[in-house]
């Protein structure tokens, strides 16, 4: 078995205003630091509406599609900006996440790493938001249960900034478990541990301003995987954002480079004890390109070796 890498030159055409963070450098460099590695590679396909209209009204594809300018940029909100190259892109990341799905649950791949842009686990049901437009990882996780019959899923979301879109697009669901840990208190402001779900199913880990990747790890091993266990998901889906290092201009936590690697083996080996080290893991944020680079670059190692 292999370790597919998901990617498309779309993305590289979707372009934020000068001085945004999350910017077509951010690809560049991913896959250049990921270029000597053994992957299976493979085109991001367009979603098709019928993907992302399990997380989203049609209201809000017609909103990001009529909102794509034929130059320069349109702001959707301070945050979020679509350029004309942005639409492409954006249903490249939701269905490079879905193919993804496919692969792994087909047992064409053991595991896989989706690198597109933009991300999109801020994007809520008709709110695009955070650099986000679509729900990449909640239209996948939807996509493993309605389309493949899956009875349970796991999304873990170790990006800085807590995933309040996959929360909103998941936590109706009670076959889906949404884990997140986020710098607390942080941009978007949610994600208290109180946030529950109606069902229960959302775990949410506020992590304090300056700590380290040793604290969230052990965060990790005495909330998270004891959840994953009880869930007992038939697939893993990472919302992988690298955001958290101690390097990213856009947040406070001081975790290091190896420390997602740590991260990446934890979650790993609870995907081989639970669901037959099924997992899809999807970009999302990471700010400062050389350690968005490195980490990348260590949880996709990681990734490989738990395929082999």
């Amino acid at each position: 078995m292999t370790t597919a890498l998901l990617s498309h030159t779309d993305c590289l055409s979707h372009v934020n205003p000068p001085g945004a963070p999350e910017q077509v450098a951010r690809l560049h460099y991913i896959l250049r630091a990921l270029e000597d590695l053994d992957l299976h590679r493979v085109d991001a396909p367009m979603a098709t509406d019928a993907d992302l209209l399990r997380c989203h009204p049609q209201s809000h594809l017609d909103h990001i599609r009529n909102s794509i300018p034929a130059d320069g940029y349109t702001a959707l909100d301070a945050d979020t900006s679509v350029s004309p190259g942005s639409l492409n892109a954006a249903y490249r990341a939701a269905g490079g996440a879905v193919k993804a799905v496919d692969m792994v649950l087909g047992g064409e791949v053991q595991n896989a790493f989706v690198a597109t842009r933009p991300p999109g686990h801020h994007a809520e049901q008709t709110t695009p938001m955070g650099f986000c437009l679509f729900g990449n990882v909640a239209i996948a996780a939807k996509h493993a249960l309605d389309h493949h019959g899956l009875s349970r899923v796991a999304v873990v979301d170790f990006d800085v900034h807590h995933g309040n879109g996959t929360q909103a697009l998941l936590q109706d669901d009670p076959r889906a478990l949404v884990v997140t840990s986020q710098q607390m208190p942080l941009w978007p402001g949610t994600g208290e541990a109180s946030e529950r779900g109606p069902h229960g199913t959302v775990l949410n880990l506020p992590l304090p301003p300056a700590s380290d990747g040793a604290h969230a790890i052990e965060v990790y091993k005495s909330k998270v995987l004891p959840a994953f266990a009880k869930h007992q998901p038939e697939l893993i889906l990472i919302s992988a954002g690298f955001d958290a290092h101690q390097d990213d201009p856009l947040a406070n936590l001081n975790w290091s480079t190896e420390d997602f690697r740590t991260m990446t083996k934890m979650i790993l080996q609870s995907a081989q004890n639970l669901c037959k080290g099924r997992v899809v893991s999807v970009l999302e944020g990471g700010y400062d390109l050389d350690a968005l680079a490195a980490s990348a670059r260590v949880h996709v190692q990681e990734l490989i070796k738990a395929a082999t």
